[in-house]
């Protein structure tokens, strides 16, 4: 058994394990006490079976209201309603890993406090470091690596009632102005956070509700510029969202997920803080998709502002105002009405602003970081292969120490410095609106010619789950990806030689992909420009030249079992990330995706 009463980390919260044994089976229970959002205490209780040498066991918890006690008691009167998800992982045998998300979300490890444990899942001693652990470890600490790039936030849980809210309006597609996608469409947690699409089909496919590789335009052709970034950890981000950081923060505070200090977006001028961005940049950022006309708004709602489009999605959801009976008879305002805690009406109630911070705080609820790469850093000299740690002391080892320096700009427990470099990837398909079918990148915002064909670094968490790879998604593996880093020139030319793209989806529904090759080829040379330019004027925050006599071919299989080791299993296993994703059954209307694969299986 073990008990901590007051956790400092987490305001005098506590909690009570126990491990028991009943026969074969293997039972821990946890009882864990914490207030509710009036300040009273609150249980939330639950058990878990785990087996023999387990390091790890899941427990739903629930709390409970309505029991009497003594001879008063009566079964019936009990009211058990879930609690979200506590997960136990045995950092050493005095010492647990805490990783809960019900209404909150944290990550936090304790100190048995009530000395060694009965059948407790820890029957294995610390493994001793090898040499390469002794390397690895050094490299961590010069990184200043904890383990927990969540550490220290206020994170909404996936049972917060907003990220509820949240969850149905980020699946429905009356966000849309021909009601055929979602956010979702191109962003669903069954494909990593994103779309498996080089380039992402928005609204007008062939079949809205098929996602992923099979998806496409009646023509084939492509109308979104650029690769769809994963949902997943976004509120660890704290400088800016999209590849060009339209929407930052004008503060860029650690912890604080643009909360302070006021935000940019593309409805103000750069430097000047967007009175309308909302509580945070992932709020923020969801402002954005519902106007742009390759992704949901389309040709429709003509002459409409984009306030007054975003005003009219409100009402036609709220059916009042423009709105009126535009939509099928739904229960979006008992969902409003339940998450906000009010009685209030639809106008007062189903604003576009609540509709962003919903949405926002769903996303913020997508947290996944405890990988085994984690566990590893918290201690545990088994939880990666040894192949992964040759991999991780390429990337983190300097090019002067033989490596491939790649923790210069994915820094940190995050994997991210959240700055912007031109790294000479291939750019591919329509572009962003600049000449030529290019795409400036960071310089659309600043108008800086140093920002050229600059995209801000992307996190790596869970990074096996995302390709393609690159701002325009041309890279379909890491193994290219990488050498990418390693070789740019070599990598670039078997790119074009073999016309790479086109065999990746949805390239693969154009007749015509090949013809547009002089053209990748003219504005790829110009990344690749750009990136020498930056490399010539601030070496030390440009792409690393790395010597590829140092990191040979053979150093790809170890990068891509390191950054393997970089996913949550959570997001392995679908009855563990499908809490994200709503059943048909929770839909408030008939405009729910309920999504399908090109096989026709459900997502």
């Amino acid at each position: 058994m073990s008990g901590g009463w007051w956790v400092p980390a987490r305001n005098g919260e506590g909690q009570f394990i126990a491990f028991e044994r009943a026969g074969d089976r293997r039972i821990a229970t946890l009882f864990y006490f914490t207030y509710d959002d009036s300040g009273r205490a609150l249980w939330l209780v639950g058990s878990g079976e785990y087996s023999d040498n387990a390091m790890q066991v899941s427990i739903p918890l629930f709390s409970g209201r309505g029991a009497r006690f003594g001879s008063a008691f009566r079964s019936a009167d009990v009211q058990l309603t879930r609690a979200g998800q506590v997960h136990l992982e045995s950092l050493a045998c005095d010492k647990l890993r805490i990783r809960y998300d019900g209404r909150v979300a944290f990550g936090l490890d304790i100190t048995r406090a009530a000395g060694p444990l009965i059948g407790s899942p820890c029957a294995l001693m610390p493994e001793p470091p090898s040499a390469i652990d002794v390397a690895l470890r050094s490299l961590i600490a010069r990184e200043r690596l904890t383990g927990d790039p969540s550490a220290g936030r206020e994170l909404p849980g996936i049972d917060a009632p907003l990220a509820q809210l949240g969850k149905l309006l980020f699946f429905s597609k009356s966000l849309s102005a021909n009601r055929d996608v979602a956010c979702a469409t191109c962003h669903h947690p069954s494909l990593g956070g994103g779309d498996r699409l080089a380039l992402s089909i928005g609204t007008g496919a062939v079949n809205a509700n098929l996602l992923g590789p099979g998806r496409r335009l009646p023509n084939g052709s492509i109308a979104v510029g650029r690769n769809a970034n994963t949902i997943f950890n976004v509120g660890l981000y704290d400088r800016g969202m999209f590849w060009d950081s339209r929407v930052e923060s004008l503060a860029a505070q650690p912890l604080q997920n643009g909360a302070v200090g006021g935000i940019r977006t593309p409805d103000s001028s750069v430097g000047s803080a967007d009175a309308n961005a909302g509580r945070n940049l992932v709020a923020a950022q969801a402002r954005f998709p519902v106007v742009g006309a390759a992704e949901m708004r389309g040709a429709g709602f003509p002459g409409m502002s984009e306030s007054e489009v975003r005003a009219h999605l409100a009402a036609r959801i709220g059916n009042y105002g423009s709105g009126l009976g535009q939509l099928p008879q739904s229960q979006w305002l008992q969902r409003f009405r339940s998450a906000f805690g009010s009685e209030g009406s639809a106008e007062e109630l189903i604003t576009f602003d609540r509709i962003a911070q919903a949405i926002g705080e769903f996303q913020r609820s997508a947290t996944f970081v405890e990988s085994p790469w984690s566990r590893y850093v918290r201690g545990d000299n088994l939880a990666i292969t040894e192949q992964a740690k040759q991999g991780a002391l390429v990337f983190f080892r300097r090019a002067s120490e033989g490596g491939a320096q790649c923790a210069q700009c994915h820094k940190g427990d995050f994997f991210t410095d959240e700055r912007h470099h031109a790294l000479g990837f291939p750019q591919v398909g329509p572009g962003a609106g600049d000449p030529g079918s290019d795409d400036l990148g960071r310089a659309r915002e600043t108008a800086s010619s140093i920002d050229r064909q600059s995209f801000r670094t992307p996190s790596l968490l869970n990074v096996e789950l995302t390709a393609p790879y690159g701002h325009a998604g041309a890279y379909g593996d890491l193994e290219t990806t990488f050498g990418h880093y390693v070789v740019p020139d070599s990598t670039i030319g078997d790119f074009m030689r073999s016309r790479q793209w086109c065999g990746l989806a949805p390239f693969l529904s154009q007749s015509s992909c090949t013809a547009a090759a002089a053209t990748v080829s003219i504005n790829t040379q110009a990344a690749l420009a750009q990136m020498r330019a930056q490399r010539a004027a601030d070496p030390d925050n440009a792409m690393p030249v790395v010597d590829p006599n140092d990191v040979p071919f053979s150093a790809i299989a170890p990068m891509t079992a390191f950054l393997h080791s970089l996913t949550d299993p959570c997001l392995r296993n679908r009855s563990c990330f499908g809490r994200w994703v709503p059943t048909p059954e929770e839909a408030p209307d008939s405009l729910q995706l309920n999504a399908v694969n090109a096989q026709g299986g459900p997502l």
